[in-house]
């Protein structure tokens, strides 16, 4: 029994940094103090834990489409502001804002989104809090 109880506790203590890196700060990451807006075509849309994802083919200065990647909130926060796993499926042309990368790669953090009609895609825009 005692074997068994270091093993599993060796574990918790090998995964525990891991998942404590993968769930990162906001600052970290991102700028608060900056909106970036791009407008795009969904090539997929990943609702899971413990950030959800939203990858764009976005038309780029100068001719062809660049990747963007779009953090979201957790799916219990999406579905509290009106998302679910279908609210965004590949080849929709959706407009995000949200705040870019520290590092100027394409990659924000999820405001707001509307739909191809101008239609804002949940219930409110998220803020740097949640």
């Amino acid at each position: 029994m005692y074997q068994k109880v270091v093993v599993i506790a060796s574990a918790i203590a090998l995964v525990a940094p891991c998942a404590a890196f993968a769930h990162h700060s906001f600052a970290a990451f991102f700028t608060s103090d900056k909106i970036v807006e791009v407008k795009g075509k969904v090539t997929s849309f990943r609702f899971q834990n413990p950030h959800g994802t939203i990858t764009l083919e976005v038309p780029a200065e100068g001719g062809g489409v660049r990747e963007w990647r779009v953090e979201t909130n957790a799916p219990v926060v999406l579905m509290r502001r009106g998302w679910s796993r279908t609210s965004l499926k590949p080849g929709d042309i959706v407009t995000i804002d949200g705040w870019p990368a520290r590092d100027g790669k394409p990659y924000l953090r999820l405001r707001q989104a509307f739909d191809a009609n101008g239609k804002r895609i949940g219930s409110a825009p998220f803020d740097t809090s949640g």
